[in-house]
């Protein structure tokens, strides 16, 4: 499957911007979506999930929502009351099954990422 995000942007502290990911392919419901991210000098990191239920971060816990519209083959993720720290550029993937659903290594598709920059 073949993943376009796009939505990240510049926002300052307390912002919100909303990102979407847009699959090829006639499977889209049947796949685990992801959403990661990477900040300058840091490893690539576990944001939200979604595959039958949702998953999140603790650290987007109750700031970030998950969701998919499998019509439209896309995963979107709102990002409320952004902070400083959130600064990192986003990737979505698709993977094939829930576990390991915070592992980079469950999924097999990745986006090209999308850079969300938050200011003070």
């Amino acid at each position: 499957v073949q993943l376009q995000a796009c939505g990240g942007g510049s926002v300052q502290a307390g912002g919100s911007l909303r990102l979407s990911c847009t699959a090829s392919g006639r499977t889209f419901s049947s796949y685990v979506m992801g959403w990661f991210r990477q900040a300058p000098g840091k490893e690539r990191e576990f944001v939200s999930a979604s595959g039958g239920r949702t998953y999140y971060a603790e650290s987007v816990k109750g700031r970030f929502t998950i969701s998919r519209d499998n019509a439209k083959n896309t995963v979107y993720l709102q990002m409320n009351s952004l902070k400083p720290e959130d600064t990192a550029v986003y990737y979505c993937a698709a993977g094939r099954t829930i576990l390991g659903v915070t592992s980079e290594d469950n999924y097999n598709s990745w986006g090209q990422g999308t850079l969300v920059t938050v200011s003070s």
